[in-house]
């Protein structure tokens, strides 16, 4: 394939004024680069307007199949005579199928119906009908119910015996006592000998029944698992192809990267996390198109994903809305291939609140109120230590008990309180646990909310293959409420105060931004709409017993927005 690039496309408007960007996209937290922003709207123009396949993206009402909504991503590149261009890809599948003209090509493509994943997969499956059918077998459940039968018929016949012998054994000790009365040394002797053997007749009669009842038992016992065997081998079979299978899948995802180096997936993932990959790790966008890029000697220059159809159920996606890579299965991947790169730095690794100061509004012998800038850690994370927890740490080294009651987002701004020690802290938490604290906060949201009250009610998890984002399930969700009341209508934005119920983590965010919420993310929000100056998200109002006198304390920070 190499000398190939069919899928390097060029761009149709005029880009010489556009600079080249310094660095490589870093793809967990970027702002779309303007090529890319190009690239990906010659993309969608694609697709609104394609003939090649069809695909219900959920954009279309009279579109037949089921809605599913697809990201994709566009790395812009420079060929080996230094000209621009852009190559496209999509996440997973698309129509059914891996291959598409436009897009490039998968890593392995698992839908290849001469390849060895669909003919072992069509051999699995063969083996799960054959499981199937021989579960259904009706004599399964007539030997099983049939074992129950023979086993009570077993008892029963067991216990009528073991009654018996126990009547013959008392009738035995009646005639040994009368005996002893009337019999001389000899006689009794004899009659004792005889009662003796009785005994063993009776004890010798029982085993041979308790036999019969186990031999007939066995042997139903062996009818039954002669049927549940022949399962259980295509089980085991079944087991054993599905991890080869697994096993030989993973060895078809290797992955180069700017130096040349190859690296299989499940060497990446060990090197990592030291755990196997997740499933469809390597079928994500970014991955394809840099992969495509080194295989064709293409520099990458830039990368952008958005997420094309209808919002999904669970995740907050919006059409045409740039997102990040995702983390659980592309930041493993892309820290590998992106070795050899000149990428814009991380972040996350980086102080927010290095120039920021706390304010304090209020403090006594028992608690500290602050009004904490937004972009500034409540308590230390894995790569920031500096937060409102150490700051306050270092301000009063004598207090030892731990001071932090709640926690804010790191973007989000507002009130927070702390306690000096361990009585203050323990009373302050009972009232959060109880739902006794009052809190509003203040949000700026994109889009006009039409209800100017009520209440979102949408469970939340974190998304295990995309964390720190969290995302609504009915299933293994905890609980989340929310009301909220709309303060004003500035332009096409709304102003909106919050009074969380719960207190999950991005509670506030996902209920604004999902499509079973309000439908409106807050103005900033980086994880679920688009980045600003600010989260425009305000933690403005609390009021709690204060833990020593028990009165009412109020507290209040105008919005800062």
């Amino acid at each position: 394939m190499e000398g190939n690039t069919r899928h390097l496309h060029r761009f149709t408007e005029d880009i010489s004024t556009i600079e080249l960007p310094d660095a490589f996209t870093y793809p967990f937290f970027y702002e779309p680069h303007p090529l890319s922003m190009l690239a990906a709207e010659q993309v969608q123009h694609y697709l609104a307007a394609q003939n090649d396949f069809q695909h219900n993206f959920g954009l279309q009402e009279d579109m037949p199949g089921l809605v599913i909504g697809k990201m994709f991503g566009v790395l812009v590149v420079e060929d080996q005579e230094g000209k621009l261009g852009f190559l496209a890809a999509v996440s997973g599948k698309l129509a059914g199928t891996n291959q598409n003209q436009y897009f490039v090509p998968p890593i392995f493509d698992m839908l290849d119906p001469d390849g060895f994943f669909i003919q072992e997969e069509n051999i699995i499956n063969a083996i799960n009908r054959r499981i199937d059918e021989l579960s259904a077998n009706p004599n399964i459940q007539i030997f099983r119910e049939s074992l129950v039968s023979t086993q009570q018929e077993n008892d029963a016949l067991l216990f009528d015996l073991r009654k018996f012998h126990k009547t013959n054994k008392a009738e035995r000790k009646r005639v040994r006592e009368r005996a002893k009365l009337e019999l001389d040394e000899v006689a009794y002797n004899v009659l004792a000998e005889d009662l003796i053997k009785q005994s063993y007749r009776d004890q010798h009669e029982y085993d041979v029944a308790k036999q019969a009842c186990r031999e007939k038992l066995q042997k139903q016992e062996d009818q039954l698992q002669q049927l549940l065997q022949a399962i259980d081998d295509l089980k085991n079979e079944r087991k054993r192809r599905s991890a080869d299978l697994q096993q030989r899948l993973f060895d078809q995802y290797r992955f180069l990267n700017a130096e040349g180096e190859t690296k299989s997936v499940l060497n990446i993932f060990q090197e990592h996390i030291n755990m196997p990959p997740p499933a469809g790790a390597g079928e994500c966008a970014a991955p394809k198109l840099l992969q495509y890029a080194y295989q064709q000697q293409l520099k990458p220059i830039a990368l952008a994903e958005f997420w094309w159809g209808a919002s999904p159920a669970s995740e907050v996606r919006k059409h045409k809305q740039y997102y990040p890579s995702c983390r659980g299965k592309c930041e493993p991947i892309l820290g590998h291939m992106l070795e050899g790169l000149r990428v814009d730095p991380n972040p996350m690794l980086q102080n927010p609140a290095a120039d920021k100061e706390l304010e304090f509004i209020y403090e006594d012998d028992d608690i500290i109120v602050v009004n904490k800038p937004a972009e500034f850690l409540s308590v230390p994370g894995i790569n920031v230590q500096d937060s409102v927890q150490q700051r306050i740490e270092r301000m009063y080294p004598d207090i030892k008990s731990p001071i932090i009651i709640h926690r804010l987002d790191m973007s989000t701004s507002g009130i927070l309180v702390l306690a000096k020690n361990k009585e203050a802290h323990q009373i302050i938490q009972d009232q959060f646990i109880q739902h006794t604290v009052n809190k509003r906060y203040t949000a700026l949201l994109e889009g006009i909310i039409e209800d100017v009250e009520g209440v979102i009610d949408l469970p939340l998890r974190v998304d295990l293959e995309d964390r720190p984002r969290q995302m609504v399930c009915y299933e293994y969700g905890k609980a989340a409420r929310t009301e909220y009341k709309v303060v004003a209508i500035e332009g096409n934005r709304t102003r909106i105060h919050y009074f969380p119920l719960t207190g999950r983590t991005h509670q506030l965010r996902v209920h604004s931004a999902h499509v079973k919420g309000l439908n409106a993310p807050i103005v900033g929000d980086d994880l679920y709409g688009n980045r600003a100056d600010r989260l425009h998200l305000h933690a403005g109002f609390i009021s709690f017993k204060h833990p020593k006198s028990g009165e009412l304390m109020h507290f209040e920070v105008a919005d800062p927005f």
